[in-house]
């Protein structure tokens, strides 16, 4: 038997880390993975996945995605099943094994939004 998945799209909502109470980092996204065809409208619909990073995965997520960002996930599907009100609920989510950051970040781009140093031309 095989549980495995792999998307492509681009980050939601999201990274969200937090720290359990055993210190492992967790962290939480939402893909947007647009369908491969088109509805009736003609268009394109947009699939919204909750994804769930661990540990590394999620510090590095954490650090180095933003909303917007493109990326692979390479993980398994997992559900949860609850009652509310005596009715049964099924909730799905991705755990991401692996990430790949597809797009990157400029490199002028600056994370504290301070102004980058100006170069200076070489005396001759």
């Amino acid at each position: 038997m095989l549980n495995q998945i792999v998307l492509v799209g681009r980050i939601a909502k999201g990274p969200e880390i937090k720290e359990t109470d055993n210190g492992k980092k967790v962290a939480s996204v939402l893909l947007a993975v647009p369908r491969s065809f088109k509805n009736q409208d003609g268009e394109y619909d947009t699939d919204f996945l909750p994804c769930t990073l661990w540990d590394g995965v999620a510090t590095n997520v954490s650090e180095y995605c933003k909303t917007g960002d493109l990326v692979g996930i390479k993980g398994r599907v997992q559900s949860n099943i609850y009652e509310v009100d005596e009715k049964k609920r099924y909730d799905v989510e991705v755990i991401a094994e692996k990430v790949t950051f597809l797009s990157s970040k400029p490199k002028d781009e600056n994370p504290n939004n301070e102004e980058a140093p100006k170069k200076h031309k070489k005396a001759d």
